[in-house]
């Protein structure tokens, strides 16, 4: 369905926060916190909803 577009620094930062931010979530930081899901999963399949609704891409082009 959606093609990968999601590079590898763009991906290990969404993993990064969102795992930080889930982490918070579960200290008790704010109910808030559960945004961190969100980045962490786009960052797991590599695919970005919103980079493909606006044709953007993080990941480098693969030859032809």
């Amino acid at each position: 369905m959606f093609d990968i577009n999601v590079g590898t620094v763009d991906r290990a930062l969404r993993i990064l926060i969102g795992a930080l931010l889930i982490v918070g979530a579960l200290m008790g930081y704010g109910l808030w916190m559960w945004i961190g899901v969100v980045p962490l999963l786009t960052g797991l399949m590599r695919r970005c909803p919103l980079y493909s609704l606006f044709g953007l891409s993080t990941c480098p082009h693969k030859p032809s």
